[in-house]
Order: structure tokens, then sequence, then C-alpha cells
């Protein structure tokens, strides 16, 4: 039996990158997957790549109206939803001198709102059903600042803390909250820096690589077993070790 059979998983973001990582990793365990991203053309390839065991939808997380609509459409696509991954987030960095409103707010309300959007409207049916799994992509950053990025970090910082009060919330319900805190991990973006900028990266890290989307996806997985039913509101750091 495969850790993840018979469970419904909802992944933010799930078009691409770690995303996508997870996407093939909740199916080859045995879930069914609700694709939720902007990207159509990349949500769509995967979705043919995954045997019909997963579903696309298009959702702007930021807007809790669309967020709302498409969790009623996939509870009644696939029947429940045990499973949500809350992986969607962007950048807009500047330091704080140089950050603009619009900067500030787009970050904001994709990494932060969007993920309260999504864990209320899915926290209900959870509730209902006496079972969840709330699985948040924090970040290095967010438990230890980085230059440039105000904004990127006060959204990590703040999903920590939510992260930690719906596991006080919820934990009466059957429900577990946690949070992976990834480090430099080699996706399409990153791999496209200049090579002394990746050099310095895997330098830093006592590992002496950058991680793969792979490894956060291993790592949400495990989160969202029954193998973690006793693990909640903890942040769980994927990094290489670069943050000691």
């Amino acid at each position: 039996m495969k850790r993840l059979d018979n469970r419904v998983a909802i992944i933010t973001g799930g078009a691409s990158g770690i995303g996508k990582a997870a996407v093939e990793k909740f199916v080859a365990e045995g879930a069914r997957v609700a694709i939720w991203d902007m990207n159509e053309e990349h949500g769509n390839a995967l979705v043919a790549a995954m045997d019909g065991k997963a579903s696309f939808y298009k959702v702007n997380t930021a807007n809790s109206d669309e967020v709302n609509a498409a969790a009623e459409k996939v509870i009644a696509d696939f029947g429940k939803v045990d499973i949500l991954v809350n992986n969607a987030g962007i950048t807009r960095d500047a330091t704080l001198l140089k950050m603009t409103d619009e900067q500030w707010d787009a970050v904001i309300n994709v990494n932060l709102k969007g993920v309260f959007n999504c864990t209320r409207a899915l926290a209900g049916h959870f509730k209902d059903n006496g079972y969840g799994r709330i699985v948040n992509t924090s970040s290095v950053v967010g438990l230890y600042g980085n230059f440039g990025q105000s904004n990127y970090v006060a959204t990590k910082a703040g999903v920590i803390g939510m992260t930690k009060t719906w596991a006080k919330e919820f934990g009466k319900y059957g429900i577990t909250s946690n949070a992976v805190a990834p480090g430099f991990i080699a996706t399409d973006m990153v791999k496209s820096m200049p090579e002394k900028v990746l050099d310095m990266m895997k330098d830093k890290a006592p590992l002496k690589r950058l991680g793969q989307p792979e490894d956060i996806a291993n790592a949400y997985a495990f989160l969202a077993s029954d193998e973690a039913s006793f693990i909640s509101g903890t942040v769980l750091s994927v990094d290489g070790a670069v943050t000691i």
C-alpha cells in the first residue's frame, strides 16, 4: 500500500518547479491531485502525464472568491479533499528603500493572503470529515531574514505563525498543520542564475549542493501522510544544513 492511497490533495502552484515535483510525488504515492495554478499550459501538460490521477484548475489564490469556488468544485469533482499543500509563491525583490507598494502588495497577496484564503476555504471541510493535512511552504529566509526581501521574508515568517496557530485551532478535529522551509533549491529559475552565484549557494551548505525540487516534495509527502499523524505545528527545514 502506498502512503497516500485513497487521499485527495490540492497543491497550489503545482504546474512547475517544486509544485510540479510535489504533484508527481503525490501521484506516485497513490493520491489524486487537484493542481491549482495560473499557468494553464504547464498545468494541462502535467495533467496529461499523470495518467488520469490529476486535474488542473486555474486559480488565483490571492482572490478569495476564486479560491472558494475552486474548493467547492474540487470537492464536487473528487468527493472530498484530505490534503492542502500551500506551495504557490512569488518574489518581487528590492531593498526596503527601493521597494514599491506594488512589489510589497503583490508578494503579500499571493504568499500570505493566498495561504490564508486556501486554508480557510478547506478548513471547514476538514473539520466536518475529522481529518486534514495542511502543509505550508515557508523558507529559511522566514526564519533568518534575507537582504533585499522584506516582503518575501514577511510572508514566509507569517506563514510560520499561521501554521502554528492552525495546529492549535484544528488539532482537536484531527487536522495537522505543518510547514516546510526550503533552502537553496535547483528550480529552473535558480538554475538560470550565473554559475558563480550557484557555486556560492552550494558553498554555503555543508552538504555542498543545491536541493532538488524532489527533496521538498518528499518532505511534503511525509507531512501529508499518516506517518506524520502526531507531528503538528512544526517547521521542517530542508536546506542542506545551510542555516546552522
